[in-house]
């Protein structure tokens, strides 16, 4: 199995699931078939860019993201997201914070940084 292809499945299925959303809600979302999210992220498939923004949407992260975490595009040579992580992608990261943790703190931390989201 590819790394970056698993690397990026497991980053959607850490975001989904800090979002408390299911599979089916995030296919809905995204406008992509259960089967087909499912195989994404389990690194088995590897979507094109279209689709990678359509998730990056429902997501609510940045399409470069997803395109750089699949390959698509070289980290080194954008802005200083290989150098550090976003807010979000740390407390995701964060080994230390249970799932309910994480998703406590992501959604106060959209609520200051987008309060018409809701």
């Amino acid at each position: 199995m590819d790394t970056r292809l698993a690397d990026l499945g497991d980053f959607i299925r850490q975001r989904r699931e800090a979002a408390q959303q299911s599979i089916r809600d995030l296919s809905r979302l995204a406008g992509v078939s259960n089967p087909y999210l499912s195989q994404i992220e389990r690194g088995l498939r590897k979507p094109s860019a279209e689709i990678l923004q359509q998730i990056a949407r429902a997501l609510h992260v940045s399409a470069e993201t997803l395109y750089i975490r699949a390959g698509i595009l070289d980290g080194d040579a954008n802005r200083a997201s290989s150098q550090s992580p976003s807010v979000e992608e740390a407390v995701l990261a964060d080994s230390l914070l249970s799932t309910e943790q994480k998703s406590t703190i992501l959604s106060v931390y959209r609520s200051y940084v987008n309060p018409t989201a809701g």
